[in-house]
């Protein structure tokens, strides 16, 4: 039998399910409720009043992310560099251009370097989407599961219930 070392890739996967809570913290959004989409490559977030200028010769996104599900309550203000612009055909095949940020994402106790693209969600059910690039080499999803990262506490999820 062949003994599984700690630099075999294998070693470090974390199990997940098809949809976590994840952190943000970097932008100071402590808990949201994302999909983790393997379909996707590039991981998405939704991002209202989205505007890019250039700031000091560095094209800049500002936005604001909205944590909770069908609310506005307790909305975080973001500013970050963008890194690239995208071309990324949705579900129902139109194609758009996005702009692309880098950010620190938090999911099941571990913290990945992930490239997002910023977009309009509104027709969507998660505020987020976590593609397959953030995923790879780190976890594995089981589809059949949801929550195998943890929850916040109730009162944090009745948050994401709850419509303001």
């Amino acid at each position: 039998m062949r003994k599984v070392s700690p630099r075999h890739p294998t070693a470090s996967i974390t199990r997940i399910g098809w949809r976590e809570w994840i952190s943000l913290s970097e932008w100071g959004v402590p808990d949201i409720k994302a999909k983790i989409d393997t379909g996707a490559r590039t991981s998405s977030l939704h991002a209202f009043g989205l505007e890019v200028d250039d700031v000091d010769g560095v094209p800049t996104a500002r936005f604001v992310v909205h944590p909770w599900q069908r609310s506005e309550r307790d909305e975080v203000a973001v500013v970050a560099a963008v890194i690239a612009t995208r071309s990324v055909r949705s579900s129902s095949g139109a194609v758009e251009h996005r702009p692309v940020v880098r950010t620190s994402i938090e999911i099941a106790d571990r913290t990945v370097l992930a490239e997002v693209t910023l977009a309009r969600r509104d027709e969507m059910g998660f505020r987020m989407l976590i593609g397959r690039e953030a995923l790879r080499r780190r976890f594995v999803v089981d589809p059949g599961r949801s929550y195998l990262g943890g929850r916040p506490e109730p009162e944090v999820r009745a948050r994401n219930r709850t419509r303001h």
